[in-house]
């Protein structure tokens, strides 16, 4: 894994109405616009080994994510907390685990899931998506020989992170990260 100081898109961020907190509609947006900027989508150093990024300057003091993705990895089971997000793929395919069921954010290291909640989607270059606080999902690259490349974006800037494991229907809280732990 890597860490590179930041970076600014060349595409420009624009926020629903000045002086007001990004939307969803908001990250998306970048996050499009910019998984767009081919010289910065190849400017990412990619590993063969594990993750790459590169952190950027999102709109209206979000932050933001450009990642690198090699063939087989992922994220593993995991919310944004508070934060409202979107990321889109910029290159190769991603794909995404999510639950649709919104969880009890606190007091609980175990719950067991209904069959109807999972969903999965298929991200090629170009599409993404946009999620709510405390949205429970993971990302992968199951390709078995190419890379692929994402940019990520979160309002407020991410407060925290939740880390789970999950066995068949049984999620349960592994670890929470904060800032320090990955910056």
């Amino acid at each position: 894994m890597s860490v590179s100081p930041s970076a600014s898109p060349s595409a420009t961020s624009s926020v629903s109405s000045a002086g007001s907190a990004p939307t969803q509609a908001d990250l998306y947006d970048f996050v499009r616009r910019t998984a767009g900027d081919t010289e910065l989508i190849d400017s990412l150093p990619l590993d063969p080994e594990g993750r790459t990024w590169v952190r950027l300057d999102g709109p209206g003091g979000s932050e933001a994510w450009l990642i690198g993705w090699p063939p087989g990895t992922g994220t593993g089971w995991h919310d944004h907390a508070d934060s409202v997000g979107a990321f889109l793929t910029a290159s190769g395919e991603l794909k995404e685990n999510s639950l649709a069921v919104r969880l009890p954010t606190d007091g609980w290291k175990t719950l067991e899931l209904t069959e109807d909640v999972d969903r999965e989607r298929r991200l090629r270059a170009g599409q993404g998506r946009s999620f709510g606080r405390h949205h429970v999902h993971e990302v992968l690259n199951e390709s078995p020989d190419r890379h692929a490349i994402s940019v990520h974006a979160y309002y407020p800037p991410l407060p925290q992170i939740r880390r789970y494991s999950r066995s068949g229907p049984v999620l349960r809280l592994e670890q929470v990260e904060r800032p320090e732990d990955w910056q």
